[in-house]
């Protein structure tokens, strides 16, 4: 059994238990809520309930955890499945859906995400899920005080951070840049956007079942990312210590330790930002930089609702979810960033999230995050997949190994996992 459909009795336990809690405490004078299985939790959990809220029936929402899909495949295994599911990754979606697990759907009328995302939800042609909230993972965050002119181009973030690297080794400043290492989804972000800008047509060649993992652009990829972190200096502590950095810790190395004056992540970085920030100064955002000035890469993330087969009150909710006046409680909150490009403008409170719909709406291409795209194990979780395949590529660079030696093995490895995984080659 592959990691992703190991099921541990702790985790079935779990999951029954939480089914049987929402029966017993999901009843009202409506009749039983529609149950909704969510991966937010904290700042993203309660507005998307005051969402749901103003729904005509009771909804009770679950936070099924960062292993959604441990939870989902106990809850089915114990016949308790949730009416809806919000799923981070599409693989999940159409896996699911070929299993017989979900109801196809279709959106409100009028509901519309950029060329190129609604077919990532579609199985043997039929729509099984609906995108519900995006993330942009193509920006770099800063202090305007400490960087007042950000880079535009790669060439001149390589220069950057060597010359800042120089600094930071004689003990003049901070490092330049700051990575959640310890996360390998971080490290998976930054070859997707260097990727994206590389060799954009190979991008989406990779999701392809006999995507080459050995070929030109992976390599081309990699060599640009050990251009950068290979620089000595160049993270706070070095590569061994930021191996150990999770995401959160990188933001706050910026916003508040001040011990880098960079970090690179999306969109929701922003919710750290405003938890840690040293002072009354907001951090400022840059596009991650490419080839030529004003044409970096935009990757997107998101989230898409599903509905569990048989469950007919799960396709009436997920479709009210797609209408673009749902979500406005959240906009009203901040933090939410829809996919929906019909949602007016003038409906985000969060001038960032405004700026950043406004790019997603203008950008040429829009690309979705690659890694959860993937199948099977090789899409990645902590210690297994892609994940852990770029943790050792960013191990090696950053530990003098040679950059064609680092890349010969990181392709190998990607090659292995991706045939294993039956997504390429």
């Amino acid at each position: 059994m592959t990691a992703s459909g190991r099921t541990s009795r702790r985790t079935l336990l779990r999951a029954t238990a939480a089914g049987a809690a929402t029966i017993a405490t999901g009843c009202s004078e409506g009749g039983r809520a529609v149950q909704v299985a969510v991966v937010w939790s904290g700042g993203e959990l309660a507005p998307f309930r005051a969402v749901v809220a103003g729904y005509h029936a009771p909804v009770h929402v679950v936070s099924a955890g960062n292993d959604i899909d441990a939870f989902l495949r106990a809850r089915q295994l114990a016949g308790t499945s949730p009416d809806v599911a919000i799923l981070p990754r599409p693989g999940l979606v159409t896996e699911y859906a070929r299993r017989g697990w979900l109801s196809p759907l279709t959106p409100a009328a009028g509901h519309t995400v950029p060329d190129g995302l609604t077919r990532l939800l579609h199985a043997d042609g039929q729509p099984y899920g609906v995108w519900v909230k995006a993330a942009h993972k193509s920006l770099f965050w800063c202090l305007p005080s400490v960087l007042p002119q950000p880079p535009t181009t790669w060439d001149e973030l390589v220069a950057l951070t060597r010359r800042l690297a120089a600094r930071a080794r004689s003990g003049d400043g901070p490092a330049p840049l700051a990575v959640g290492a310890a996360d390998g989804w971080v490290l998976t972000d930054w070859f997707e956007n260097v990727l994206a800008d590389v060799a954009p047509d190979g991008y989406d060649a990779l999701a392809a079942p006999l995507g080459d993992w050995q070929g030109r652009p992976v390599r081309d990829a990699l060599d640009r990312l050990a251009e950068i972190w290979s620089i000595d200096g160049a993270f706070p502590g070095g590569g061994r210590r930021a191996l150990l950095t999770q995401y959160e810790e990188s933001v706050i190395q910026v916003v508040h330790t001040r011990r880098a004056v960079t970090v690179f992540e999306g969109d929701f970085a922003d919710g750290v930002a405003r938890r840690f920030r040293r002072g009354v100064e907001e951090p400022s955002t840059f596009r991650f930089p490419g080839t030529r000035p004003g044409e970096g890469p935009l990757i997107v993330g998101g989230d898409a609702a599903v509905a569990f087969a048989g469950a007919h009150s799960g396709v009436e909710l997920v479709r009210w979810l797609t209408d673009a006046t749902v979500f406005r409680p959240w906009l009203r909150a901040g933090g939410y960033l829809s996919p929906d490009v019909a949602v007016p403008l003038a409906d985000y409170a969060d001038p960032l999230r405004e700026r950043l719909a406004r790019e997603m709406r203008t950008a040429g291409t829009v690309r979705f995050d690659l890694s959860d795209r993937l199948p099977g194990p090789f899409t990645g979780t902590d210690g297994v997949g892609i994940w852990r395949i770029m943790q050792d590529f960013f191990s090696d660079v950053t530990d003098a190994v040679p950059a064609a030696e680092a890349i010969r093995r990181c392709t190998k490895l990607l090659s292995a996992a991706a045939r294993g995984a039956g997504g390429g080659r």
